[in-house]
């Protein structure tokens, strides 16, 4: 029987690279994304590895592209969610907008607690949630406020899922990547050495690495440094 993995935050990046690690034949990827033109090319990448691929095309950052992807993914229960998607205004805290504050909060927090309180009712023991957080989920990081208060929030209540969840035999496992080079360097201003940064595909290995344990075996927490140092 197909496996069915929802990864949000597929288009790139991160996402992208869970999505190419997770793609079996007997997996069913449900592949989130805002970019449609980068979400394709990434379909494109794993359609001809895995039983199916559906595209879903949707602003997390409001209530109604939530909703609208809840009810794309429908009914059937899911395996897998890896709670990927992610923003990052980067900028002192006094310049934040209230706008960008609570675009970050919507998805970074917000949409995974929607996902997960939508999706968990249906999901059977033995199966996963994925929470990419960041090594910002337990340290601040100057200019990077609003970006660290949404990742410890998901921190805290990741934690507190999982103990709800354990009964159930649920698994939720957090990974906490430090820098990683992936496109959201782009648009942060300064000079970052991103030769000296993570890779996204280690991070898809580690998401990788959790979730083939077996049912009973939970990987909770993965922290994933570059080995000469941190930024």
């Amino acid at each position: 029987m197909s496996k069915r993995i929802l990864i949000t935050g597929a288009s790139r990046g991160i996402g992208r690279a869970i999505a190419e690690e997770l793609a079996t034949p007997d997996a069913t990827l449900l592949l989130h994304g805002r970019d449609t033109v980068a979400l394709a090319q990434t379909c494109k990448m794993v359609q001809s590895r895995c039983a199916g691929v559906v595209k879903l095309i949707h602003d997390l950052a409001t209530e109604k592209g939530v909703t609208d992807l809840i009810s794309q993914v429908g009914i059937e229960p899911l395996n897998v969610l890896v709670n990927n998607a992610g923003i990052a205004f980067v900028k002192p805290f006094r310049e934040i907008t209230p706008t960008e504050w609570e675009q970050t909060l919507a998805v970074n927090v917000t949409a995974p607690f929607l996902l997960i309180q939508r999706f968990v009712g249906q999901m059977h023991p033995g199966s996963s949630i994925v929470n990419i957080l960041s090594i910002a989920a337990k340290t601040g990081f100057a200019n990077w406020s609003s970006y660290c208060m949404s990742k410890f929030a998901l921190e805290g209540f990741s934690q507190s899922v999982r103990e709800e969840l354990r009964e159930r035999r649920i698994r939720v496992l957090n990974i906490y990547p430090a820098a990683t080079n992936t496109e959201i360097w782009d648009d942060v201003a300064g000079d970052w050495p991103r030769d000296n940064m993570i890779s996204a595909e280690q991070v898809a290995s580690a998401v990788e690495y959790a979730l083939s344990r077996p049912a009973e075996v939970a990987v909770e927490n993965i922290t994933l440094s570059n080995a000469a140092g941190n930024l």
